[in-house]
């Protein structure tokens, strides 16, 4: 048998490139949590020491704010994505409004501190901006894929079924009004309910095609 070859030494460059990945990996996991626990605007000094790095350490892996805010966003799409992707869009108008609620209350539980920390400062994140532009659009487009009913809807009531299935009522009702996340899956379920039971011709009662 052939004697084992030994690994091949890291050199002093590949070192200090893997301390590199791993300090910056720490300081994006530090934000996240520190956010996640209701820091909106955390210093760089609590950044640092969450991650066990120095301050320095914070300002030269993101000397620029965009940085830091394209690798939380990058971090928290793979996390909270996959929330709005696994339910099955089929059913009665009743099984699908609340199949819905439970999807968007699910998602939204999940970004709700990020998306306050980032409303505090997206007025000057062009980065920030268009992900909250991005959002809009996702779940405008979401709404009509689970209810084809809306394809010959008024404007009124497709824009009437964004703004309540939207984060901004989200937030409202869990943050303004603090209502108990049932209670409020409670008052949008009824509200889009209520705006699809009165859509002209009473087509709202039809179940979407399988795989729509």
């Amino acid at each position: 048998m052939k004697p084992r070859s030994k690994p091949e030494p890291i050199s002093a460059f590949d070192g200090r490139v893997l301390r590199g990945e791993r300090s910056r990996e720490a300081i994006v996991a530090a934000l996240m949590e520190l956010v996640g626990s209701g820091v909106l605007q955390p210093t760089v000094q609590q950044v640092a020491e969450r991650a066990g790095v120095g301050v320095r350490s914070v300002f030269r892996h993101f000397s620029e704010m965009e940085t830091l805010y394209r690798a939380m966003d990058a971090r928290l799409e793979a996390e909270a994505r996959p929330l709005l992707d696994g339910a099955a869009r089929t059913g009665t108008l009743a099984e699908r409004v609340a199949a819905l609620t439970r999807q968007r209350a699910s998602f939204f539980e999940r970004i709700a501190a990020y998306k306050r920390s980032g409303n505090l400062v997206r007025w000057r994140s062009p980065f920030l901006q268009d992900r909250h532009l991005n959002m809009q659009r996702l779940l405008r487009v979401d709404v009509r894929r689970w209810f084809p009913e809306l394809d010959d809807a008024p404007a009124p009531v497709l824009e009437a079924l964004d703004l309540v299935t939207s984060f901004e009522a989200w937030e409202r009702l869990r943050f303004d009004r603090q209502l108990g996340a049932k209670a409020a899956m409670a008052v949008v379920e009824t509200a889009v309910l209520a705006l699809l039971r009165e859509l002209p011709g009473k087509r709202a009662g039809r179940k979407p095609a399988r795989g729509a």
